[in-house]
């Protein structure tokens, strides 16, 4: 009886075209994203927001804090802002509706979102533009 499975070789031959058509894709949306630019270009729209009026003072320093850390606490914000327990909450709570920070609950660590509505301006060129 004649087998109908792949050989070892064409196996390999799939697994290799399979491998490298993954990194083509990994270096394809790294080269759209720039993950090593984006810190600065989060921090660059906060800053913006500030000056705005749309966020309050040291929302930037909190994003910071959560792009370098992954998530925080929601009890670590007022330390890290030096800044009341009112005032933490207010920076959160501004970030929070932007949609730029999350939480599973109330008392889950804070992490950044990334919302769509800042996709053209956190990420360029992962999105094509609209036209109008």
């Amino acid at each position: 009886m004649t087998s109908h499975l792949p050989s070892e070789e064409a196996l390999a031959d799939f697994t290799q075209f399979f491998l490298q058509t993954c990194l083509d894709q990994v270096s394809f949306m790294a080269s759209l994203v720039q993950p090593e630019k984006l810190r600065e270009r989060i921090l660059h729209w906060a800053a913006q927001q500030i000056r705005d009026g749309v966020l309050p003072q040291k929302a930037d320093r909190l994003l910071e804090a959560i792009l370098y850390r992954g998530s925080l606490l929601r009890g670590d914000v007022p330390g890290l802002l030096d800044a009341s327990e009112r005032q933490a909450r207010r920076v959160v709570a501004a970030l929070t509706e932007q949609n730029v920070l999350t939480a599973t609950s109330t008392r889950a660590p804070l992490r950044l979102a990334f919302p769509a509505t800042l996709a053209g301006q956190w990420m360029p060129g992962l999105f094509p533009e609209a036209k109008e």
